[in-house]
């Protein structure tokens, strides 16, 4: 007898979706997001501001309901474009490995960013942006191959971090008018979300 790890129990399993649904799959989540930050600034502009508001203030008990929105809000179209096309091509990398777990990875990184720009950005400042979430990505792909032991994900991750690996080193760099804490605090929670959310390997074949 051997036993197969099927939860079918007539010895087949489920098949996977295939790689072209995935990708399509992919795509779509992250044009929608996308397209999502365009419209949500543009509401912003013919409101004077008004979802400015909901970016994060250190420290205040009440700016803890910010830490999501604040990911989706950008001060600007310049600050919006700057964004879009890594949080595009990083996002749809990370989706195409299952959107389910795509979505956990992107709930830690959020949570854990916002936490950590409450907690350690200059009093009196108001963060937002996705770059939070572009700097999580490219930490939990460049740190995802080597949790997995998958080689086809170190590769990625290692093309990834030759095209914006300088990118993202110089962005960790403080400077005026931009924050170094959102990015740091995204990069760190990228690289934790690999190993909590890594593959877990199936169980074995074992003939009896």
């Amino acid at each position: 007898m051997t036993w197969n790890g099927s939860a079918t129990g007539g010895g087949s399993r489920i098949p996977e979706r295939s790689r072209a649904d995935r990708a399509k799959a992919a795509v779509g989540l992250m044009a929608g997001w996308v397209a999502l930050l365009w419209v949500l600034e543009a509401v912003d502009l013919a409101t004077g501001g008004a979802l400015d508001t909901y970016g994060i203030t250190p420290r205040e008990t009440s700016e803890l309901a910010h830490l999501v929105p604040a990911a989706f809000l950008h001060f600007g179209f310049g600050h919006v474009a700057s964004n879009s096309v890594p949080l595009l091509v990083l996002g749809v990398l990370a989706a195409l490995g299952g959107i389910r777990r795509f979505l956990g990875v992107v709930a830690l990184i959020v949570v854990a960013d916002g936490l950590g720009v409450w907690l350690f950005s200059p009093s009196y400042s108001n963060t937002a942006g996705a770059s939070g979430v572009v700097f999580g990505l490219f930490g939990y792909l460049v740190t995802r191959g080597f949790v997995n032991r998958r080689p086809l994900e170190v590769a990625v991750g290692l093309a990834v971090a030759a095209l914006w690996g300088g990118t993202m080193l110089a962005g960790l760099v403080p400077q005026a008018g931009v924050s170094w804490a959102a990015h740091l605090f995204g990069l760190l929670a990228g690289a934790g979300a690999a190993f909590l959310l890594r593959r877990r390997p199936g169980p074995a074949a074992l003939p009896a």
